[in-house]
């Protein structure tokens, strides 16, 4: 054990590649983050079209065009769909912002779906009740379903936070920085594989278990606010 220690000092702490690793980290976050704003931005407006749209004729072939999208990008690796992006599509563009576009407009096509089962899941006599007020249909969309539906997405939300949190550690193929790339580095450069990507497993592990944890907190506040 004490033999393991010094080998883990040497070289992750005494070396100075713990900078790495936290610069790293930070990266993978701003990805990730990043990447959920504009999935989120992305499903929503494909969800509200959809929706909308059976009641607008106008809005049909918006509608055949994010099916398109959404049948395109879930049937594109995401590491394929990074380099097409990289190499093609945005080859002038620093690796992290092609990370950010790249992870949102895969985690838009799920979240599109997931949104759209949200409100879905709310009772269509809610949208009738608001529209019995005087309400348009927006507007019962956005008084009456949406803030009940919001109960039913952002569980769902979360989950999508985790699996992007985790399919961020290929950036490193577009000369990212990543968590993962930046284990790689110290791999490469130390010569001891195991304890740079041990570290990069545990790290992406405690942020798994720690936002499943403030999921769960979350989800039972919402079933307790149910009940009332």
């Amino acid at each position: 054990m004490g033999a393991w220690l010094a080998k883990y000092y040497e070289t992750i702490i005494g070396s100075g590649y713990y900078t790495m690793l936290i610069d790293g980290l930070k990266t993978t976050i701003v990805i990730t983050i990043g990447a959920l704003v504009i999935g989120v931005a992305i499903g929503a407006l494909i969800a509200a079209i959809k929706y909308f749209a059976e009641d607008t004729p106008v809005l049909k072939p918006l509608v055949w065009i994010c099916d398109v999208y959404v049948t395109v990008i879930r049937g594109i690796p995401v590491v394929v769909l990074l380099l097409v992006f990289y190499f093609i599509i945005l080859k002038s563009s620093e690796g992290t912002v092609v990370g950010i576009i790249t992870f949102g407009i895969n985690s838009g096509a799920y979240m599109a779906e997931l949104i759209r089962s949200g409100i879905g899941a709310v009772d269509s006599g809610q949208m009738e009740a608001g529209r019995s007020l005087g309400m348009s249909k927006l507007q019962a969309m956005r008084v009456v379903v949406l803030p009940q539906a919001v109960r039913y997405i952002l569980p769902a939300v979360g989950n999508e936070l985790i699996a992007l949190l985790k399919e961020t550690a290929v950036a490193g193929y577009v000369a990212v920085v990543d968590l993962t790339r930046a284990g790689n580095l110290i791999r490469n450069n130390t010569y001891d594989a195991v304890n740079p990507l041990l570290t990069i497993a545990l790290t992406y592990l405690a942020m798994v278990v720690i936002l499943t944890w403030v999921l769960g907190k979350f989800e039972r506040k919402l079933a307790k606010s149910d009940k009332r």
